[in-house]
């Protein structure tokens, strides 16, 4: 795949490093990718938005899911996940997380992770939605996330592996032949480094989280504004799947006019009983899926969303009243103080709820070990469209697959190294272009992006929202790019500018997808076209940026993804 040529405005990299490895992002992904280069040998440097411990990672509550408790087998996971994944999981790229899963979660209790565990010292289970058995793992009760962060963090400075925090990456940095050589980024603040620099390297990995930003409301925090989607479309990578946004159904409802980040309420409270209702205590889920309140997130999202619409207003319920104070305080403590600290006691009454974006199931289209469409260039995490979550991420399935795509990177870049080593092959990067090719967007566009994106391409969608939202999106896109043309002029180069057009390139994508996807399939839902339509959307819908900016869409043949480089040799 060639690359764009587009490149954000941005001023020339003051300082380098050099690096064999530069990992992107210090979720479990990305730590996990790193902690494996290093113990392998290999240089690597690890870039982070925030600080080392800020990832995304630590907000997750529920758990990890993975075959571990006696009955449970891979192969139950496997068909719980492709159930509501709803026909568009990769069912080898399944296969592959189910059974590296259990193995990949021991390694991470290696490296230092505690989970709760019962009174003889076993690992404590829980069940989440769409799930048949209890196989979630969890840590503090309901702080996972912490848990496995702070773990990893401890193994990657007890390696001393080199970090450069609060830097937004910038660009992708590519040889003369098209192949990966590092990346461009800017340090927010003083420190070692400041400012616009480079790290060198043959292999990139990004593990830049998610794009929960690009709507009004969501789980995500704010430093997930999808910058390395659009890194990797600016480099000429495809990416895939980005219409199924999956919306939390349970996320504590602040009111109609609440921004940014909101606290999750997680779904391991449904799964230990607490159920959903209206006004009038009605359990609206009973009826609906043989799972009721644990049906897959995709189900109870729009099963709350039509109880709202029918009784006109914004959130319903979820009662735990039953659990008692003890069971609150310790299964849930983080969930009970959030609630609390907005005026809520769950102990004593219900909690207002409403859906909220939350995850994205697609990304940057990987192989199995996770290579991208450009040489050089991985990606794994939520970033990432690996195949394994389909139309619709089944719970707690996210941080397994960053821990063990994650491990399979690490693998593939490793036996890379080895063979550029033997050819004594070393990239140098090509020089940037003086005259900026995309234009920044002034960092009040922002919330106009937002609010389009909520209105447009939120829980309910149809061809009249879409099309509104895409031509709302095509005027924030040309205003900046007529800009630039006629008199050469674009915002300020900075982190608001730079996120802010992150932000368009990846909504522009979702919205199109979106477009193009004329049914209703996991959590894409459209009103328009309620059905689910196998015969014609039984597959992927793969988009990559023209250098003109324009875009291109086509569409696989089957739900399975094509290759993306030739076979390495672990597949020979």
């Amino acid at each position: 795949m060639s690359a764009t040529g587009i490149r954000l405005h941005a001023p020339a990299p003051g300082w380098s490093l050099d690096s064999d490895v530069v990992v992107v992002g210090s979720g479990v992904a990305g730590l996990t990718a790193a902690l494996r280069c290093s113990a392998a040998g290999l240089r690597t440097v690890v870039v982070t938005k925030a600080r080392l411990d800020d990832g995304s990672t630590r907000w997750a509550q529920g758990g990890i899911a993975a075959a571990l408790g006696e009955g449970d087998t891979p192969g139950q996971h496997l068909d719980d996940t492709l159930v509501a994944g709803v026909g568009l999981c990769d069912e080898e790229a399944v296969r592959t997380l189910v059974t590296e899963g259990p193995g990949a979660v021991r390694r991470l209790i290696e490296t230092g992770a505690h989970f709760d565990t019962g009174a003889e010292g076993a690992i404590e289970l829980t069940r989440e939605g769409g799930h048949h058995r209890r196989r979630i793992v969890h840590a503090g009760g309901d702080a996972t996330g912490a848990e496995v962060s702070r773990a990893l963090v401890e193994a990657v400075r007890a390696r001393d592996i080199p970090t450069v925090e609060n830097a937004l990456v910038l660009d992708l940095l590519t040889d003369a032949e098209g192949r990966t050589a590092g990346v461009s980024l800017h340090v927010m603040g003083e420190g070692q480094h400041d400012g616009v620099g480079a790290v060198h390297a043959p292999a990139v990995v990004l593990a830049t989280g998610g794009m929960g930003q690009v709507f009004s409301a969501t789980t995500n925090p704010s430093v997930s504004t999808g910058d390395g989607v659009a890194l990797a479309l600016r480099a000429g990578a495809e990416v895939s799947d980005l219409e199924f946004v999956q919306f939390h159904p349970t996320v504590l409802f602040l009111g109609a006019d609440a921004e940014g980040q909101q606290p999750l309420v997680s779904e391991a409270v449904r799964g230990e009983g607490a159920h959903l209702v209206d006004a009038d205590g009605v359990r609206f889920m009973v009826g609906q899926h043989e799972l009721a309140e644990l049906a897959p997130r995709d189900i109870v999202a729009k099963g709350i969303t039509r109880r709202m619409q029918e009784r006109g207003t914004d959130h319903m319920y979820l009662d735990a009243r039953h659990f008692g104070a003890h069971m609150w305080e310790n299964r849930f403590p983080t969930i009970l103080a959030a609630c609390r600290a907005h005026g809520i006691d769950p102990v004593t009454e219900p909690i207002p709820v409403a859906p909220a974006a939350h995850y994205a199931s697609g990304g940057v289209r990987t192989d199995s070990y996770g290579r991208t469409t450009v040489p050089g260039l991985y990606a794994c995490g939520e970033v990432a469209c690996t195949g394994v979550h389909g139309a619709n991420r089944l719970a707690s399935n996210s941080l397994l697959e960053g821990l063990v795509y994650a491990e399979r990177i690490a693998a593939d870049i490793t036996a890379q190294h080895a063979r550029d080593t033997l050819h004594a092959r070393v990239p140098h990067p090509v020089t940037h272009p003086e005259i900026p090719s995309h234009p920044l967007l002034p960092s009040e566009a922002r919330f106009a992006i937002q609010r389009v994106m909520t209105e447009g391409a939120g829980v309910l969608r149809s061809a009249e929202s879409l099309a509104e939202a895409a031509a709302a999106l095509a005027r924030i896109h040309a205003e900046a790019a007529g800009a630039l043309a006629e008199h050469g002029k674009t915002a300020e180069p900075g982190v608001d500018t730079w996120e802010t057009t992150n932000l368009l390139c990846v909504a522009r994508v979702l919205v199109a997808a979106a477009q193009r996807r004329e049914e209703t399939r996991g959590c894409h839902w459209r009103e328009d076209h309620a059905d689910r339509d196998d015969e014609a959307w039984r597959r992927h819908i793969v988009v990559r940026l023209n250098p003109d900016r324009t875009l291109a869409a086509h569409t696989t043949e089957t739900p399975d993804f094509p290759p993306t480089t030739p076979p390495s040799p672990q597949e020979q």
